[in-house]
Parts: C-alpha cells; sequence; structure tokens
C-alpha cells in the first residue's frame, strides 16, 4: 500500500480520537453569536432519535427547544435528559404538528419508525424547517419521491441519517476503489449477519399502555390491536411500519457501494429471494434470510443478510463490503478495513481501523450546513438513491419477479407493483401530494 493512501486511511485513527476527547468536553460555549444560535426539535424520542440530537447539542450554539413522542413515559424521561444536559427543560408535545407550529424552531430530527417518515417530512418542509431525518429517506418507493420532490419544491436542507457519508474513514475506503488501485471491480459483496435479524419472541396483544397514544403511533399505518412486537424496536420487521434489515442495515451498506462505484443509471435488474428460514419460530414478516442482487452492465452487487446469527463470515466479520477487483479486494466496515491482494498483484496486504464518531460528525455537518458553513454530506438525493435500491430488493423479494429498468429510468411494469410501491393511508391521513 503506497504512503499516501495509508496516511488516508490511518486518518481515521486520529479522527476517532478526536472525537472521544470531544465527547468529554462541555456541550455549550457561551460565546456563539446569536446568528449562529440554531433551536431544533425532536420527533421520535426514544432510540436513534435522541442519539441525533445529543449529537446535535455537542455543536455549539444549538439548543433543544422542544421533543414530540407519542410515549407520554419515553418523553418525560428524555425531557429529564435534556435538563441535565442543557440545565433547560424543552417544551413536550403529543402531537408533531403542534410542535411544527412554533415559530422559534430551525430545525427539526426525526426519528419515528419509518412508516411516519414521509408525512412528517413533508410537513416539517411546509412548516419551513430544516430536516435531519433517519434512514431509510421513507417506508415506499412512492415515499421516498414525494419526500424528495417535496425536499426540491420547499427549499430548506434536508440530511439523511445515513451517518457514514461524514466518516473519513468510508470516504477513504471510497477513494481507495475509485483511485484504480484494486483494478477492474467485477463484484460488490455487501452482507449483514445480526441476531436481531430473526426477529423477536412471539408475544399476544395487550391493552394500549395508558401513556401511549397508540392511534398516533399508528398515524397512516393500518388498524391493529397494540402488541409490544409491533410497537418499540421490532416495528421495523413487520411491513407497514419498515423493510428489515434489507431497509435498515441494507440502506447503509448500498448507499456506500453507490458512492464508490458511481453506476451513474439504476441498475438493469434486481432480483430478491430467501423467506423467512430461520426456523427459530419468531415474530417477524420481512425475511430474515434474504438476498438481492443488483445488475449492472459489468459488475453487480449483492446484499446479503442471515437474521439470528452474528456468523463472523465472511472475511471474519459480521457485517460489511468487498469491493472485489483484478488486482485486490478491499474489506471495510465501521470497525476496521482490509487490503486482501490478488495472487500476481503489486498490492500489499494491508488493514486497519475504523473510525467511531460519524454519528456527530453528521449532526455537525447538518448544523454547519443551515450556518452556510458546510454542505450537506448525506441531502435527499443521496437518501433517496440509497432507499430505491433497498426497498426494489424487497420489492422483488414480496412479488417474486425480477424488476427491470429501462434506459430512462423507469421501472418497466410498475402498475403490476403498485400495492408494494405506494401505501394505503389510513383515514384520516392522506398520502402528501406536491
Amino acid at each position: 500500500m503506497n504512503n499516501v493512501s495509508r496516511r488516508k486511511f490511518l486518518a481515521a485513527t486520529g479522527t476517532l480520537l478526536a472525537g472521544a476527547g470531544a465527547s468529554q468536553l462541555p456541550f455549550f460555549n457561551r460565546k456563539t453569536p446569536p446568528s449562529d444560535t440554531l433551536y431544533v426539535g425532536l420527533i421520535g424520542c426514544r432510540s436513534m432519535g435522541f442519539g441525533n440530537l445529543e449529537n446535535m447539542l455537542r455543536v455549539d450554539g444549538v439548543h433543544c427547544a422542544a421533543l414530540c413522542d407519542v410515549d407520554g413515559q419515553i418523553l418525560e424521561s428524555r425531557a429529564g435528559d435534556v435538563e441535565r444536559i442543557t440545565g433547560k427543560r424543552p417544551a413536550l408535545f403529543r402531537d408533531y404538528r403542534r410542535m411544527l407550529e412554533r415559530k422559534d424552531l430551525d430545525a427539526v430530527i426525526i426519528g419515528t419508525p419509518d412508516h411516519w417518515h414521509c408525512l412528517q417530512t413533508v410537513h416539517a418542509l411546509e412548516a419551513g424547517k430544516h430536516i435531519y431525518v433517519e434512514k431509510p429517506l421513507a417506508n415506499t418507493i412512492r415515499e421516498i419521491e414525494i419526500v424528495r420532490d417535496a425536499a426540491g419544491r420547499y427549499g430548506q436542507l434536508l440530511q439523511v441519517g445515513q451517518q457514514q457519508r461524514s466518516s473519513q474513514h468510508w470516504k477513504n475506503a471510497v477513494e481507495r476503489v475509485q483511485s484504480g488501485d484494486l483494478g477492474k471491480i467485477r463484484e460488490v459483496s455487501l452482507w449483514g449477519n445480526f441476531g436481531y435479524g430473526a426477529g423477536a419472541e412471539p408475544v399476544k396483544d395487550t391493552p394500549v399502555p395508558s401513556h401511549v397514544d397508540y392511534d398516533m403511533w399508528l398515524g397512516p399505518a393500518p388498524e391493529r390491536l397494540f402488541n409490544e412486537n409491533h410497537f418499540h424496536g421490532s416495528w421495523r420487521f413487520y411491513w407497514p411500519y419498515g423493510g428489515g434489515v434489507q431497509t435498515d442495515w441494507g440502506v447503509h451498506l448500498l448507499d456506500i457501494a453507490i458512492w464508490a462505484m458511481q453506476p451513474g443509471r439504476l441498475p438493469r435488474s434486481v432480483y430478491s429471494t430467501g423467506g423467512i428460514f430461520s426456523g427459530l419460530n419468531r415474530s417477524i414478516d420481512a425475511a430474515d434470510t434474504q438476498a438481492t442482487l443488483y445488475n449492472f452492465d459489468k459488475y453487480f452487487f449483492e446484499w446479503k443478510h442471515t437474521g439470528g446469527v452474528e456468523t463472523p463470515a465472511p472475511y471474519q466479520r459480521n457485517y460489511g463490503i468487498a469491493f472485489v477487483g483484478n488486482q485486490g479486494t478491499l474489506v471495510v466496515n465501521r470497525e476496521s478495513w482490509e487490503i486482501i491482494p490478488a495472487p500476481g498483484s503489486s498490492l500489499e496486504k494491508d488493514e486497519g481501523p475504523g473510525s467511531g464518531n460519524d454519528h456527530y460528525l453528521h449532526a455537525k455537518n447538518f448544523v454547519e450546513s443551515i450556518r452556510g458553513n458546510e454542505t450537506l454530506n448525506a441531502p435527499v438525493e443521496t437518501g433517496y438513491t440509497a432507499a430505491l435500491y433497498a426497498h426494489a430488493g424487497n420489492v422483488s423479494y414480496r412479488s417474486g419477479d425480477t424488476l427491470y429498468w429501462n434506459e430512462e429510468g423507469e421501472l418497466e411494469n410498475a402498475e403490476k407493483y403498485r400495492n408494494l410501491l405506494t401505501p394505503h393511508y389510513r383515514n384520516p391521513w392522506t398520502l402528501p401530494s406536491v
């Protein structure tokens, strides 16, 4: 490995150490000019949403004005967390529409389940707010189209939570692929083998907890009785709310493959197969075992996941990407990277660590982009493309068909897949039109 390339990779280690030190610093420096003060609100406070808020609060001049969640217990708990961090208690809301009416709110973080992303993002754009929305951009292909179009119409900044786009570690990997050192890339393998991918243990339906506004949690999704497995955390394995591992981790890794390879067009075809093969009798709609093939002219992407196991394979990693070239293979995930030379290649075997502060850097990039100091690392088009690839895999899997795109980028026989492309919103919610 040449010295320049190695220095770029090892820079990730320095970034990691800098991030670790920064996490010990006070959250606020009151020297921030008033023009740089930013008031943010959070919709969906339980997990990633609150993590994103915490990272934004590490940026000088950012204040939390409001929190919104349908679970009253979580809302109160997170309000206490914000007060401990900042010394101020934010305003609390159970209905995000009321929160969006606040004139002092500059930006909104959306950390709700996927089936809410489209409506809440469009409503926040209409209210004039900048948006940081968790991935995937939305829960269906039609919804991601609507969000993309709305972002273009209203003009506010929209950052998608594909945090690896803000990591020097991943930038180095992309640059190495694009340098040509690996020779002709013939295959990009992507995989994610996670225990959580098998789904949760089945539980019975129960009455709605008194602290939960379950009707609001369902929102546009079909009505059903309350069940813990369809609520916090494991909701992503049911089609009305999410797309399983394919749209959870698949979006992150597909994004890197697209970034590095720059295909310039949609795949010529997408075919996905799999099923609920674990034999563990779990509660799950999405595939626990799935393989999706994305065909281009001279190479392909292959995504695979095996839920319920943490098998360290391939390449001794339970998840990652391998760019397979004639001169060598680059294997990379968040923890590390490795160059494996091909037989007879002049490349040298090499390896190094990853970085651990992607989420903070991504939140900071959003804030500094609002201030005009940076450019978004994961704007709406980036989120749209990665989500399209992931959702296309699930449409193929659920229909049993190979999907084809023509030269104009249009899905052939799209009408046949209408029920998988466009959701049917439950009254009184309606699919936004832009």
